[in-house]
């Protein structure tokens, strides 16, 4: 009968010990997926070098999707507006504001692509472009600094965006406004992988979190990527 019973407690030990390792190994993987995808948002990219970046944004192939036209028509006059372009890279858009008479913050995190950009605006004499080298997890913005807050193919690369687009908020002047362009969270031939991507629906939560309470969004000039406007 002890025997019986010692084996009973035995057994019933191995379960709790094996239920405890599940669970736990449940609530790893779980944190773990999402750290992943934080991460390899970042890591997808700078899987290419500098020059290979470049290629892919300045290129024809970005022209027919990204509209640069298209977008600059949606935005109206930015004669003597302020804009941060966050996330600003080879300066792709930066370079087209500064053109269309903006006064732009060409914005990023990378040295490399502000040492490539510093070049390409000698090489173009703008005047009307500053570069701001920021930190991951703010702007870097003075309050109410800028008239527009324009994030393109780069709000699925910020982590604590609830936190990063408070900041966002301060920098934005009263009657300003934040304009997100990215890629719909599906199936398209260009963007990141879906798992990267980042729904309507989530930004606008996330944005509301932050104190935006005024938005539009626009899913038609586009193929491929979303407009969402907000202040």
């Amino acid at each position: 009968m002890q025997d019986i019973r010692n084996q009973f407690f035995h057994l019933l030990f191995i379960c709790f010990v094996a239920f405890s390792a599940n669970a736990q190994h449940h609530g790893h993987n779980h944190g773990s997926k999402e750290d992943s995808i934080k991460k390899s948002s970042n890591e997808y990219m700078n899987q290419s070098t500098l020059d290979e970046l470049v290629q892919r944004f300045e290129s024809p192939e970005r022209d027919a999707y990204q509209q640069p036209e298209k977008v600059l028509n949606f935005l109206g006059n930015l004669r003597n507006k302020k804009i941060i372009d966050i996330g600003a890279g080879s300066g792709y858009f930066s370079i087209k504001l500064a053109n269309a008479g903006a006064s732009v913050i060409a914005a990023d995190v990378s040295d490399e692509f502000q040492e490539y950009l510093k070049r390409r605006i000698e090489k173009g004499k703008f005047k009307n472009i500053e570069l701001r080298k920021i930190p991951y997890d703010s702007p870097a913005l003075s309050s109410q600094e800028v008239d527009i807050a324009f994030i393109v193919n780069t709000y699925h690369h910020i982590e604590n965006r609830v936190e990063y687009f408070k900041k966002v908020k301060s920098g934005i002047k009263s009657e300003g406004e934040l304009v997100i362009i990215d890629f719909f969270k599906s199936e398209v031939p260009v963007g990141p992988p879906v798992d990267h991507k980042i729904s309507i629906d989530e930004v606008i939560a996330e944005l509301k979190a932050a104190g935006f309470t005024n938005f539009s969004v626009n899913v038609n000039l586009l193929a491929y990527q979303y407009i969402i406007k907000a202040n």
